[in-house]
């Protein structure tokens, strides 16, 4: 998997992702090798409305289309995750079909319902699709990580969109949190591990 060309687009959540955080790590290292990435600033990022952060979804996957690689990686981190969710359903209504580059597409810490209902100032993103066949229409592989407490999921990523989804999670240690700067997440080495080669990821 190493040697092929991988372009990657990465998908932040609600605030951003800050200079610290490992969204902004690994996509530093894949540009400094050469990796194509597609890395947008969602609009209104502290209040967040679905339709224009979808909108912008879509411009990053044509730009991201258009750099021609032959493989896609595709790294959603928290309220970016549920925008993934929302954008396959979509697809799938719009029967869309599989796309032709392989895709592989990672979900960290996505947050509850229940925690995009206590940010008021959260728009548009409920109901959470949770359409497992629509998920993996849309992408080849698809890589579901939280950890073992998440302030942003009491219930945990497995019960909470696992269990629907019909995912195996991979469960990281408490201390990673919600996977953001104030857990570490940071530099995630078993990231670009799993990146690179498909390896079982790893805590940071």
């Amino acid at each position: 998997m190493g040697k092929i060309r991988r372009g990657t687009l990465l998908v932040h959540g609600w605030t951003g992702s800050g200079p610290d955080h490992w969204q902004r790590w690994l996509a530093e290292r894949l540009r400094a090798r050469g990796a194509p990435v597609v890395f947008p600033n969602l609009p209104d990022e502290d209040t967040p409305e679905l339709e224009r952060w979808h909108q912008a979804l879509v411009t990053a996957r044509a730009e991201l289309a258009a750099l021609g690689a032959e493989e896609h990686v595709i790294l959603c981190h928290s309220l970016g995750a549920v925008l993934w969710l929302h954008h396959v359903a979509r697809l799938a209504a719009a029967r869309v079909a599989t796309p032709a580059v392989r895709t592989r597409v990672l979900l960290a810490a996505p947050p509850s319902p229940e925690a995009i209902r206590a940010a008021r100032v959260i728009r548009g993103f409920l109901p959470v699709p949770l359409d497992g066949e629509a998920l993996r229409r849309a992408g080849h592989e698809v890589a579901l990580v939280g950890s073992a407490r998440d302030e942003h999921d009491a219930a945990g990523v497995q019960a909470t969109y696992g269990d629907p989804l019909h995912l195996r999670a991979t469960i990281l240690p408490a201390e990673a949190g919600h996977i953001n700067t104030a857990a570490g997440y940071g530099p995630w080495p078993g990231l670009e591990a799993w990146w690179e080669t498909g390896a079982p990821l790893a805590a940071a």
